[in-house]
């Protein structure tokens, strides 16, 4: 069992597709988990579906959002980083390693989940992950947590291999809808397409929500 897991992305709504499941069960178990997010997506392309919000209302909303999702996931500590969406691949990566580390420092996490810099397909996903994993790094060796990486480019596997973990969270399906559901701005469009083909159970549909899947970090990737 971890004693403290930390996750952390760059957007509101990155946890609830990839991690939210997982999350769950431990918090369920127990386990204390931070969510460090980096931006508030104030640059998200979504305004809801009818549209409910504006460019200049959206940061609160997500804000708003992302607290209900970790009310959902069970998170009681939410840590807001204040760095700027889709700007996160021009920023000075020891700084925003800084930010993370002194969240590191506190937490002192068994485990850290974030995306696999180089495999996360968006330049915030990737810059933010190797910011997390310079921070990590930092730490004498034998004082490092795992770090668990989230990949889905499509050439993932042919360089990272199959995934590491493959974790069931079909126990907790309807909660890590309801986390999804959460982020209503993002995710209302998606979700009018996804209510008729959980309703006929399609399975490709029911996988990808019902597994989640984790590379363990083992060091840059050459490609």
């Amino acid at each position: 069992m971890e004693r403290h897991v930390l996750i952390t992305f760059p957007h509101p709504d990155d946890e609830a597709f990839g991690v939210a499941g997982t999350v769950i069960q431990y918090t369920r178990a127990g386990v204390p988990v931070t969510y460090a997010c980096g931006t508030l997506g104030e640059m998200g392309r979504n305004m809801g579906n009818p549209f409910f919000a504006t460019r200049e209302t959206l940061p609160e909303i997500r804000k708003k959002e992302l607290q209900e999702a970790c009310r959902v996931m069970g998170i009681k500590d939410l840590r807001l980083l204040g760095l700027h969406d889709k700007t996160i691949e021009f920023e000075d990566e020891d700084e925003v390693a800084d930010k993370i580390y002194r969240i590191i420092e506190d937490v002192r996490p068994s485990l850290i989940i974030t995306f696999y810099p180089g495999f996360a397909v968006h330049p915030d996903h990737d810059a933010y992950g190797a910011a997390v994993i310079r921070a990590a790094m930092r730490l004498p060796e034998d004082q490092r947590p795992k770090i668990y990486c989230k990949a889905f480019s499509q050439n993932c596997e042919a360089y990272l291999g199959s995934p590491d973990i493959v974790n069931d969270v079909s126990d907790v399906f309807d909660q890590k809808l309801e986390a999804i559901k959460a982020h209503r701005s993002q995710t209302e469009g998606s979700l009018k397409e996804w209510i008729p083909k959980l309703t006929n159970n399609d399975p490709d549909l029911v996988e990808w929500i019902g597994k989640e899947t984790f590379w363990i970090y083992k060091g840059p990737v050459a490609v």
